[in-house]
């Protein structure tokens, strides 16, 4: 009789136990209260919904007049953006392939009346793939410091000069050539990191010394958002070295 009790009871105790596998309980719950998977589901989603919160309210910027007294944070992201644009300015005189007239643009012409781009006192033009012409006729005066200006370049040109034209024989670009480019670039890129790096620490030393008259919780939320400025600026810097990395390498 207990055997037979036992094997009609068998099915019921089955579906409790799967019950409990497929939801376990609930520390708030009541006892007594099954969890649904609706209620787990919920529970789930609250907790993402807070942790998303959380990390939106750290990326809350502190308001520049707050802190007008103890530093001008426009001035720092001013210097910041400085280094940035510095970095573009040395990938575009130094970087480049050569293989357009453009290449050329960013050399400066030193004359008695001055400093000009190349591009503004002669047309500059491509012959062939191998040769860029450099036709001074404008400036006939500016001539040799044209040519002056290309040969002490550091893109490794030999200018040739016929009365007011330059010829310039472009090098066949290699594969060690591009390789080489891309390490300076890196080189580069470190550099403005290490500025940026001085800026940050400036700020943040500036920032210290006015503690006097100021809480803790402001001081800090200052400095969070000096780091925070700087690692905008730093990922500005890895996305300009990737893109020009790229570019290199072809």
């Amino acid at each position: 009789m207990a055997a037979n009790g036992l094997i009609r009871l068998r099915p019921l105790l089955c579906q409790s136990v799967v019950r409990a596998l497929r939801c376990p309980p609930v520390a708030s719950a009541r006892v007594g209260t099954p969890c649904h998977p609706s209620a787990c589901a919920r529970l789930y989603a609250t907790k993402k919904a807070k942790a998303k919160a959380k990390g939106q309210s750290a990326k809350v910027n502190i308001s520049a007049a707050l802190v007008e007294d103890i530093i001008s944070l426009g001035d720092v992201k001013e210097d910041m953006t400085a280094v940035l644009s510095a970095l573009k300015d040395d990938f575009t005189r130094n970087l480049s392939i050569r293989t357009s007239p453009g290449a050329l643009d960013h050399i400066v012409v030193s004359t008695q009346d001055g400093k000009f781009p190349l591009n503004q006192l002669g047309q500059v033009s491509m012959k062939s793939p191998q040769i860029i012409l450099v036709n001074m006729s404008s400036f006939p005066e500016a001539t040799t410091a044209a040519a002056r200006a290309l040969r002490e370049s550091s893109m490794n040109l030999n200018p040739e000069v016929d009365g007011t034209i330059i010829k310039v024989p472009v090098p066949k670009v290699t594969r060690e050539h591009r390789e080489n480019l891309a390490k300076t670039a890196k080189q580069f890129s470190n550099k403005a990191k290490d500025a940026l790096r001085r800026v940050r620490s400036n700020a943040v030393v500036q920032v210290k010394k006015a503690k006097e008259g100021h809480s803790e919780d402001t001081i800090r939320l200052v400095e969070k958002q000096i780091q925070r400025m700087a690692d905008d600026v730093s990922a500005d810097i890895d996305k300009h070295l990737a893109v020009k990395t790229k570019e290199l390498l072809g």
